[in-house]
């Protein structure tokens, strides 16, 4: 997680997460933490408030009855939780998600796995509309607990400059 300090005031700070464009560079990767560890809710309520009626997400029979041989967790989820995850890292301080690309779901995750996540930052570019903003794309990486691959995929973000961010103007 990357936070700063920010001063607003005679000894008064406001903490600021994410990252700037100027903050990004080609090649480095960032290491998402905390872990997060799926359950059983968290998997039903998902699967239900997205409206995907698949019962391998939902009911243990039919689960068990699968190649799984259990309930699987809805890679939608998995998805959504690996995003989450590097939200406070890369794309805290992101104008707009311009897109999920190559999302590759490469081992299943079930109940009561925990996931971790790391990003690499695979280009930058300045805006060629946005004079103040830029276009940062990484691949992020999804691991169980036993450093099994789960899910790959790539982001593209607009993201400020420094100095252009909503939290650069806000005044509360």
């Amino acid at each position: 997680m990357v936070a700063e300090a920010k001063p607003v005031g005679g000894q008064r700070y406001r903490e600021s997460y994410g990252r700037y464009l100027e903050d990004f560079k080609v090649g480095d990767v960032y290491e998402h933490r905390p872990g997060r560890s799926i359950t059983e809710s968290d998997n039903t309520w998902f699967t239900l408030l997205t409206m995907n009626q698949h019962p391998l997400h939902f009911d243990r029979e039919y689960g068990g009855k699968s190649e799984f041989g259990q309930v699987l967790v809805n890679s939608c989820l998995t998805l959504s939780i690996v995003t989450g995850m590097s939200v406070s890292d890369i794309s805290q301080k992101t104008v707009a998600n311009l897109g999920w690309d190559e999302v590759r779901l490469t081992g299943p995750v079930f109940i009561g796995d925990t996931l971790y996540a790391e990003s690499k930052v695979l280009s930058i570019r300045e805006s060629k509309s946005r004079p103040n903003q830029g276009i940062v794309t990484v691949e992020s990486v999804g691991k169980k607990q036993d450093g099994t691959q789960v899910i790959s995929f790539k982001r593209s973000m607009l993201i400020p400059k420094r100095g252009h961010g909503v939290d650069d103007q806000l005044d509360y």
